[in-house]
């Protein structure tokens, strides 16, 4: 269990070293908020303490992957793309960002070179204590950004996760879904109408952000096309289904991407994502309604309330 433990820590520094290597020179040069930074390893000892308070206790976690986006994009573009976009959204309203963080789940692209593709067991663990540890120090409402497509049910999975043990903090994800006028807005933008995967929209946002490592010249170099190879299957899912469509893991076209469309989708999204920290810092039946729950739940069944 120690040896567990200690790969687990291992992972994780190493995951702040490498991908914070790789930062451009503006996220080196992290935006602050006053005197504080945003960057939750940027803060000294006693700036956390102030942040924690200036935050409100909460605490965004960008989550990503590493992982191809077709022939012209970086491994860690979904990464990079949810770092600026919770950048964008803590300068509207300030919370601490989290480290970079990859342990995600991309077991689908085990066959594409750079996928470092962890086991179920591992992400759940390193996601878990990663929450505990931000609540021992004072964060109390922790806020998943999930940058990856590939996360959508693992993360839905952690927060109902979280009722099973009690807690002092809950855990929040941030889902902009139910916002249409976000797409309408971008509509007009838009070029093409197949792009999943290291298309139009994370090409153009790469180009907003990272230009330096966006390469929509090398996008036709290989196919982005839909295979549907699994048409026959009726009311089934399996999952090889991602691999089915898309064996090259690129899904559009990265040719026709543009930077107006991807700042568009920055400057949109970090709104929503700013007004739903505004929301969160102002909640307070979440926590109650948890601790109530708790109560509910450890009580002996005879005196468990009845639903009426």
């Amino acid at each position: 269990m120690k040896t567990r433990r200690s790969f687990v820590s291992v992972l994780l520094l190493v995951g702040v070293l490498v991908l914070a290597s790789a930062s451009s020179p503006a996220q080196q040069a992290a935006p602050q908020a006053g005197d504080l930074p945003i960057y939750y390893e940027e803060l000294t000892s006693p700036e956390f303490v102030k942040a924690v308070a200036r935050s409100e206790s909460t605490c965004l976690v960008p989550l990503g992957i590493l992982e191809k986006h077709g022939p012209h994009l970086p491994l860690g573009t979904d990464l990079l793309d949810v770092r600026e976009l919770c950048r964008r959204a803590a300068q509207k309203e300030y919370s601490i960002i989290f480290p970079p963080y990859f342990v995600g789940q991309i077991l689908e692209a085990k066959h594409q070179p750079g996928t470092i593709a962890y086991s179920p067991e591992l992400m759940m663990k390193v996601l878990q204590e990663t929450c505990d540890e931000l609540a021992r120090n004072g964060i109390k409402k922790i806020i998943l950004v999930n940058g990856h497509g590939g996360n959508d049910q693992f993360v839905q999975y952690f927060c109902q996760t979280q009722l099973g043990l009690k807690k002092d903090y809950a855990v929040f994800l941030f889902d902009p879904s139910d916002d249409e006028s976000m797409e309408q807005k971008l509509k007009p933008l838009r070029k093409t109408t197949l792009d999943g995967h290291a298309g139009e929209m994370e090409t153009s946002r790469m180009l907003a952000h990272r230009l330096d490592l966006a390469h929509p010249d090398r996008a036709d170099q290989q196919s982005g096309e839909d295979l549907r190879r699994l048409t026959g299957l009726k009311h089934a899912y399996t999952g090889i289904w991602w691999y089915a469509r898309t064996p090259n893991h690129y899904l559009g076209n990265g040719t026709v991407a543009t930077k107006e469309l991807g700042e568009t989708a920055f400057d949109l999204e970090s709104d929503l994502l700013a007004e739903m920290v505004r929301s969160v810092k102002k909640d307070t039946v979440t926590l109650k309604l948890q601790k109530q729950f708790f109560g509910d739940s450890d009580r002996p069944l005879e005196t468990r309330p009845v639903n009426k």
